[in-house]
């Protein structure tokens, strides 16, 4: 049996960059292991595998090379813009059943998605020493009046503030270390920011490592900058107000320039909606033998 499987580039900024995802639509079920054998052999960061739902809209799984994720941003707005352009969808809200619960996916008509995400938990602080040598980078190199904290809007990150741009940019991170680092704290991976960016209107610029999963940088990840907003209002970096619409920058060090939009709206002093959205363009498609 062959299996079609689309590759979609989600978070893409005028059709350029953004971070591969595959797409399977499927009509009939597949197992777990053959889900994640065409993910191995696709070797794309995430493939997400579409079927129908009596509990929602649509039933999308997410997985790595290696292993099944509750959650994939980027797969999202790959899966729903090839809905959308399959005309399986018109413009409209939309419900997916994801392992990380039921999630709402927002579709415009100019083909710009938007996917919700949980209200952030913080599941505390991390000593900057020891990720100062997971990234391979003097301790200075981290933003001393800002915690290394971990952060979930769905899935858990390490989010860590970088002084600057050059510094972001420079780093050369120990991966291995990395990687047992995130088995210790049981989380996705390192999400690394810089509030200076390369365009003036942006937010932040950051970059992606999360090789307990198979994916040595990632260059647009919508879980992880949602999580990253989330940190900078607690921390009082944004300006308070009942709602935030954030650009962030990524992939940049991969060739692969992104921008990632990120949602907020707040109320009494706490974030009560999470939506990260970009755009999409289709790359090709690709038939996987069973």
């Amino acid at each position: 049996m062959k299996i079609d499987v689309y590759i979609v580039s989600a978070f893409s900024e005028k059709q350029q960059g953004g971070n591969e995802a595959g797409v399977v639509l499927l009509d009939n079920n597949l197992t777990d292991l053959e889900m994640q054998g065409i993910a191995a052999k696709v070797g794309l960061s995430e493939t997400a595998f579409v079927s129908k739902s009596n509990k929602a809209d649509f039933n999308v799984r997410f997985f790595t090379p290696s292993n099944e994720v509750d959650l994939c941003g980027h797969a999202t707005v790959a899966a729903f813009y090839l809905l959308y352009k399959q005309s399986y969808l018109r413009i409209g809200s939309y419900v997916q059943k994801t392992n990380a619960g039921l999630l709402e996916v927002d579709v415009s008509d100019n083909g710009l998605i938007y996917l919700q995400q949980a209200v952030p938990r913080f599941f505390g602080e991390i000593n900057k020493s020891d990720i100062a040598s997971a990234l391979n980078i003097p301790l200075h190199y981290i933003a001393e009046k800002l915690p290394v904290e971990i952060v979930s809007t769905g899935l858990k990150d390490i989010v860590v503030p970088i002084k600057g741009l050059t510094q972001l940019l420079q780093m050369q991170p120990n991966i291995k270390v990395i990687e047992e680092m995130c088995k210790t704290y049981q989380v996705v991976g390192l999400h690394t920011f810089s509030r200076e960016t390369l365009k003036p209107h942006s937010t932040a610029h950051c970059r992606n490592f999360a090789p307990l999963y198979g994916i040595r940088e990632e260059s647009a990840t919508g879980t992880s900058n949602g999580a990253l907003s989330c940190y900078l209002f607690r921390h009082q970096l944004l300006q308070r107000n009942s709602h935030y619409d954030l650009s962030i920058e990524q992939g940049h060090s991969m060739g692969k320039p992104s921008q990632i939009n990120v949602s907020l709206k707040a109320a009494n002093n706490q974030i009560v909606d999470v939506k990260t959205g970009g755009f999409a363009h289709i790359l090709g498609k690709q038939s996987i033998e069973l």
